[in-house]
């Protein structure tokens, strides 16, 4: 499933779409602290990018920047929270929260991790890498992914979505490769920290019923209102 877990079903994908909004609404604030104009903020205009092409509506995306901005005289307070524990079927889970109140998210992944297992600060950390993860797609056609990557600085690629390419980064060159890509005839997507599993669980070493308990557990996380990604030690 890649680094992080996405809803693989239409349906499912259909009824996140405005779950979808309210997470890049949440990144758009926290970006345009930096300043309101995409053209002067870069992590600003890859959020912006990534919110237009699942079509965000122009009024949703306006009203984020402005706010996250401070031009509608609204304070915007998010904290940052990591949840780490495992899925059914021992299945290693990270969990990234932007919340603004830390104990409704708290209580939320207790409930949550029921149906799995909750753990503590380092327990599930340590068989996942922190990375940049970098998604970007060829301008042109023929253009070497692995050159790219090669002279961006990128330490490793995997195919990514639709033809994409999902080049990882140490967490400290995120924005540096992400600057170089363009040069080397790669458009970027989308560019964000995140966890990539060291030993993740093949999806073949578990039954339909086990992997529909897991997907479902996965689906759970995602739907909730606190949280911000979903990083799934599975393999497909």
């Amino acid at each position: 499933m890649g680094a992080q877990w996405k809803a693989k079903h239409k349906d499912l994908a259909a009824n996140a779409k405005g779950r979808l909004f309210g997470k890049l609404a949440k990144d758009i604030m926290i970006a345009a602290r930096n300043g309101a104009d995409p053209a002067a903020n870069s992590k600003l205009r890859l959020v912006v990018e990534q919110a237009r092409k699942v079509s965000m509506p122009k009024d949703t995306l306006d009203r984020a920047i402005k706010k996250g901005a401070g031009l509608t005289g609204e304070t915007v307070h998010f904290e940052y929270a990591l949840y780490e524990g495992f899925a059914p079927h021992r299945v290693p889970v990270m969990v990234e929260c932007l919340t603004d109140n830390v104990n409704r998210a708290a209580s939320d992944m207790r409930v949550l991790f029921r149906k799995g297992q909750l753990g503590t600060s380092g327990s599930v950390a340590w068989d996942f890498e922190h990375l940049g993860l970098i998604e970007a797609e060829p301008t042109t056609p023929g253009a070497d992914a692995d050159m790219a990557a090669i002279e961006a600085g990128a330490q490793d690629l995997e195919p990514g979505e639709d033809g994409a390419t999902l080049f990882l980064t140490d967490p400290t060159d995120l924005d540096l490769v992400s600057r170089a890509l363009p040069a080397q005839g790669f458009t970027v997507l989308s560019a964000k920290l995140g966890y990539k599993p060291k030993n993740p669980v093949a999806a073949s070493s578990l039954t339909a019923e086990q992997l529909d308990e897991v997907e479902t557990f996965l689906a759970a996380l995602d739907a909730n209102e606190d949280v911000q990604n979903v990083f799934a030690g599975l393999a497909d």
